[in-house]
């Protein structure tokens, strides 16, 4: 069944990055943020198995599936290849996200952070693109497709062994449209010349595109005054033929707000607005900066309990700016809780499962270096 981009809301809700209130989902700040979206005629919810330890596609059956009627919203989650180690763990993840959402069928359902090497192996390994086709025929699964971290030679050998892929979700913002390891415009080329609708995922990097350098926001605001550098991240992919939802992982009501200013009566980017991005585009990379998007998958598994993101957020600041003392006084903040960037024993866990292939150790040890002082 071929997907209508025309009927898809070009903003998807992204289940990943929820507000917290005393270290738990904030489930009423939660709940007033779906209405928000809901009431302004948007509907594509996005979750996946291990978003805020596993408890997000419960939040979504809280938040949403309880709360609306089930054919008034899209919701979408994905298989975990960590989590399968024999043939009957897919069946058994699949019947625990239904249980969890609380649905009967997922309208989206995703092979999750497809990349060269274990991920992809292991659906390989356990026919997992055919047992995806087999729930779709059962109903159980409307749409199939899978999320994408890999080589653009990867993506065009899953492709044409699998032309019953529907869809495709990348990484894709303006900033990473030529990077050496995400390569988002080659990813996107692939898919526009064979027709695959996209969905975009870290559209403002994970934050960083919402917090530029002063200079850098003034290109913006010279321009567009009342409206914020995010929106600027969210029009350049909301721009791009062939996008079909564009995936924000809002942490706020304010978030909300301003990305639904964005998307209600949605402008793309005229061609002086694209010179600007360009512009920007430069001013940013002329900065080495950490590209972590705060997704948290090295965090769970780390042993000395360093929360890496906030850590990097810390070191990108001080990058920009070596006289920051926010940025260290959020990090001395931090380490009250969790451990310091020199606690860090190498393990390697991290870099396993990191989708931008930070080398983390090495990083930490420079932000050890700046911020442990």
């Amino acid at each position: 069944m071929a997907i209508d981009l025309t009927k898809m809301p070009k903003l998807g809700f992204g289940l990943m990055r929820l507000p917290e209130k005393d270290g738990a989902i904030d489930h009423e700040q939660v709940c007033r943020m779906v209405d928000k979206y809901m009431k302004a005629g948007l509907n594509y919810f996005d979750t996946a198995y291990v978003y805020h330890g596993g408890k997000s596609e419960v939040e979504a059956r809280e938040a949403v599936v309880k709360r609306y009627d089930r054919d008034s919203f899209y919701l979408a989650t994905k298989l975990p290849a960590w989590e399968i180690k024999k043939p009957e763990d897919v069946e058994r993840v699949f019947n625990e996200q239904l249980e969890r959402a609380g649905v009967d069928y997922f309208d989206f359902y995703l092979l999750h952070a497809i990349e060269e090497g274990n991920n992809y192996d292991t659906y390989v390994k356990y026919n997992c693109f055919d047992w995806c086709m087999k729930r779709k025929e059962e109903g159980k699964i409307k749409h199939f497709g899978f999320s994408f971290h890999g080589s653009p030679e990867l993506l065009e050998k899953i492709l044409d062994e699998h032309p019953e892929v529907e869809f495709v979700q990348i990484q894709l913002n303006y900033l990473d449209m030529n990077h050496p390891v995400v390569r988002s415009q080659k990813l996107y080329d692939i898919l526009s010349s064979r027709n695959i609708p996209i969905i975009v995922m870290e559209p403002v990097k994970g934050g960083t595109l919402a917090g530029v350098t002063p200079d850098i926001e003034a290109k913006f605001k010279a321009v567009r005054p009342d409206k914020s550098v995010a929106s600027w991240a969210l029009r350049f992919v909301g721009s791009l033929p062939g996008v079909m939802t564009i995936l924000s992982g809002m942490s706020t009501e304010e978030q909300m707000d301003d990305n639904l200013d964005t998307f209600v009566g949605f402008e793309p980017l005229s061609d002086a607005e694209k010179a600007v991005v360009d512009e920007a585009t430069e001013a940013i990379l002329s900065i080495p900066q950490i590209g972590c998007t705060s997704c948290k998958y090295c965090c769970d598994g780390c042993p000395q309990h360093i929360s890496i993101p906030d850590v990097f957020r810390s070191l990108n600041a001080l990058r920009r700016n070596p006289e920051d003392l926010r940025a260290r006084n959020s990090y001395a903040a931090l380490i009250k809780d969790h451990g310091k960037a020199s606690d860090c024993i190498a393990c390697g866990q991290c870099e396993g499962v990191c989708p931008q292939h930070l080398p983390i150790i090495e990083l930490l040890v420079e932000a050890s270096e700046v911020l442990d002082k």
